[in-house]
């Protein structure tokens, strides 16, 4: 972390602890929320604010759970990325609900997402694949996620491969990878408060709006 991300980190420590979390009304939208929270993640200095902890399960209820990168957040819920053939893919396949977990300790705040998941379209994932380094293109061709891997060599050697298959810069979406979306059913805001007295406010998806409640801590 660099000398003014650390600043940027003491000086919002604790934000919110004092005032913590208002009384929402039925008709507030938890998405504005969580952008105005991510936003005050980005500009604390933490490292990685977008990552969150990803939760699966299979068919059977064996869950499962891992770190992933937010790369999108709208109204129609949560997006990430990832290759179509790992594991949290065949579960999400299988079992298409998951659960996400974000934690930003400076700031003393968690949120909490369960929802359905559904694949995004093809041209959306293409749109964010074609942002990322040529290298993490070319590592998405060359990893079979999740799969064993007898040595690491056998990884550089599918890295060479594809980087002389894929010459240039134009290097298309493999048709095993793409992005999921999580569409919330359920969002949950923590605030933690002194005495561990902390404010915990759920919004519960009714019809097209959302209902409140807070819950004790």
């Amino acid at each position: 972390m660099s000398l003014k991300s650390s600043i940027k980190t003491v000086l919002t420590l604790g934000q919110g602890v004092a005032t913590g979390l208002p009384d929402a009304a039925d008709d507030a939208d938890p998405i504005d929320l969580f952008r105005a929270w991510f936003s005050a993640a980005e500009e604390s200095g933490l490292l990685l604010p977008e990552s969150t902890a990803l939760a699966t399960a299979t068919p059977d209820g064996v869950p499962s759970v891992r770190m992933v990168l937010l790369k999108e957040v709208d109204e129609r819920g949560f997006v990430f990325f990832t290759n179509y053939e790992s594991r949290k893919a065949d579960e999400l396949e299988a079992n298409p609900h998951a659960a996400l977990c974000f934690h930003w300790a400076v700031l003393q705040r968690q949120v909490r997402v369960n929802g359905q998941v559904e694949r995004v379209s093809a041209e959306e994932s293409y749109a964010y694949f074609a942002s990322r380094g040529k290298g993490s293109r070319i590592g998405a061709w060359a990893s079979k996620q999740s799969r064993p891997l007898p040595e690491r060599e056998e990884l550089e050697q599918r890295v060479a491969e594809y980087g002389s298959t894929f010459k240039g810069d134009d290097v298309p979406l493999p048709p095993h990878w793409g992005g999921y979306l999580i569409r919330p059913s359920q969002i949950e805001f923590w605030q933690g408060r002194a005495d561990r007295l902390h404010d915990r406010l759920v919004f519960t998806r009714s019809g097209t709006g959302w209902t409140t409640k807070r819950l004790y801590p």
